[in-house]
């Protein structure tokens, strides 16, 4: 029978601490939900489909729910630090853990310059602050320096410990949850007109509008981060009974809160500001956007709490994606993809490599992408790339270990494990060619960096260079090429020939993803191998409880 993770003794520098509790996990994934994506996402996402963006934000919710279901099942089953970089490892072997554990980390270690980019943004309402950035959104040489300040702050933080970083996180998270709220009972009481949401149509832009405002206006981005629960796995006291409850409580929290603040920013919009359509909604001069329609409608109170507010709620979130960062390059070199110095820790269990590494990819994000929004769709389908993972794993781990003991066990998992897939590729193709191209030069890169040290590795006979099982791992490069393929040829996106007919588009991507689905599950490693797989890569737990 198969070892579970996280239950052996140790006492190497290379060992994390169980010091995070239920409320620590939920919050640790409250918090990362509810970042910049609440500041700017209801604008972004009207901008693009009008009022339907509320059906964008009901297709995004469906999404993320049924990701995070298998996430639940697999979360609590393996308990391991950076948990979603290793799923795939378990289950395919070295080729295939390779890549999505490079997935999983390009998506870590550039959401905290995101979140760092929307600070400064809401920051130009000041004017001390508004050379930090141009008017198109690229930082000047200031604003780059502050940026690269404040992502110091985070990693200086996270070397405080995970402990004191779980505190920490816990009372913002309460902030940032505590001002939404009463950001939609102010705005829902002071100002609401109804006959917004049928003003110029409801569905100005049509199904493309919709679909489109999913992955490029930040709705899928707004309701990632269910998943740092498990990437914190590692340090949990009772990881199997609580990471599946953090899972499932922060998107049903995120998702609520999230789809009530589109239906009061669209219903308290004076009629004036869209009086050209909704793709040219006007602040008349205010920075925005929940503050500026806050000053827009006479609450100036409100306004002032939301400027702070978008200092810190952006902060939080980056926060915690830079320990995030740090667990996954933990997880990658524990899994053998990269230097075993990157597992090093200090006195505090806190895998200082890891976040030294984090601080310098982070700098570098702040250079190529001129704005949040373009920041938002490339990392929106790194991460749903990185999800994509899961379900397949997941469907191996169902097949292999039926009987195994589960904490928490998805009903009708059969089932819902393929939807889930077919729906991530979605989420990714309506990223549009303009996104996905450049996330396919991502992915060469890391196969560049990963795949030059596994062969290191493995050339000089160290003991820890991976397997890369690459027949378990052949329907990958497929997939990948498959969908950039369809992605060049479909609707979305500058740069997409559209030779594919919407709607046809649609039943290709998902009839696509399907047989990849079955054919990965047919290719799997045996269920030796998979013992063997997690045998040789398991965390333990030093100094728990």
């Amino acid at each position: 029978m198969v070892s579970l993770p996280g239950s052996a003794p140790s006492n190497g520098r290379h060992a994390l601490r169980r010091e995070v509790g239920m409320i620590g996990l939920l919050w640790a994934s409250v918090g990362a939900i509810i970042g910049s994506g609440w500041l700017f996402g209801a604008e972004k996402a009207v901008r693009a489909a009008g009022p339907a963006a509320l059906l964008s934000w009901g297709i995004g919710a469906v999404a993320i729910v049924l990701l995070a279901l298998v996430h639940a099942e697999l979360g609590g089953l393996f308990p391991v630090a950076g948990g979603t970089a290793r799923y795939p490892h378990y289950a395919f072997g070295g080729f295939a853990g390779m890549s999505f554990g490079w997935f999983s980390w390009l998506q870590a270690a550039t959401i905290a310059p995101i979140e760092v980019q929307a600070m400064l943004g809401y920051a130009r309402h000041w004017h001390w602050a508004d050379g930090f950035q141009h008017p198109n959104g690229t930082l000047t040489a200031s604003g780059l320096a502050v940026a690269a300040a404040l992502l110091a702050l985070f990693v200086a933080v996270n070397f405080l410990g995970v402990k004191w970083l779980s505190h920490t996180n816990s009372a913002a998270t309460w902030w940032k949850v505590a001002i939404p709220v009463l950001t939609i009972v102010v705005l829902g009481v002071k100002e609401f007109h109804p006959g917004n949401f049928h003003s110029h149509g409801f569905a100005p832009f049509g199904a493309r509008g919709v679909l489109s405002a999913i992955s490029t206006s930040g709705v899928i981005f707004a309701l990632l981060g269910f998943e740092q629960a498990i990437q914190w796995a590692g340090e949990s006291t009772h990881p199997r009974r609580d990471i599946p409850r953090a899972v499932l409580g922060s998107v049903l929290i995120g998702s609520v809160i999230y789809l009530l603040l589109q239906v009061v920013f669209i219903g308290s919009l004076p009629v004036a500001s869209f009086a050209n359509g909704w793709d040219a909604l006007d602040y008349k001069g205010i920075s925005g956007p929940f503050a500026g329609l806050a000053a827009l409608i006479g609450l100036g109170w409100l306004a002032t709490v939301l400027y702070f507010d978008a200092i810190i709620s952006p902060g939080g979130t980056g926060l915690i994606y830079v320990t995030s960062s740090s667990r996954i390059t933990f997880g990658l070199s524990r899994n053998g993809y990269a230097p075993q110095v990157l597992q090093a820790t200090n006195r505090r269990a806190v895998p200082w490599a890891g976040l030294l590494v984090a601080f310098v990819a982070g700098v570098l994000c702040f250079l190529p992408f001129p704005s949040w929004q373009r920041l938002v769709s490339f990392i929106t389908s790194a991460v749903v790339l990185m999800y994509a993972g899961a379900p397949l794993s997941f469907g191996v781990l169902r097949k292999r270990f039926p009987d195994l003991v589960r904490p928490y066990r998805l009903p009708l998992g059969e089932l819902v494990s393929p939807v889930a897939f077919v729906v991530a590729s979605l989420v990714i193709y309506w990223a549009g060619w303009d996104t996905l191209w450049r996330l396919g030069a991502s992915i060469l890169l890391g196969y560049l960096l990963l795949g030059s040290y596994a062969w290191y590795a493995r050339a000089k006979q160290l003991p820890s260079a991976p397997r890369m099982d690459f027949r378990a791992g052949q329907w990958l490069p497929v997939y990948l090429i498959g969908l950039g393929l369809i992605s060049w040829q479909g609707q979305f996106g500058a740069g997409a020939q559209k030779h594919i007919g919407l709607w046809w588009d649609i039943a290709l991507v998902a009839v696509f993803a399907a047989v990849v689905y079955y054919w990965a599950l047919a290719v799997a490693l045996p269920a030796a191998e998979i013992e063997r797989n997690i045998e040789d890569v398991e965390v333990v737990d030093v100094g728990g409880h």
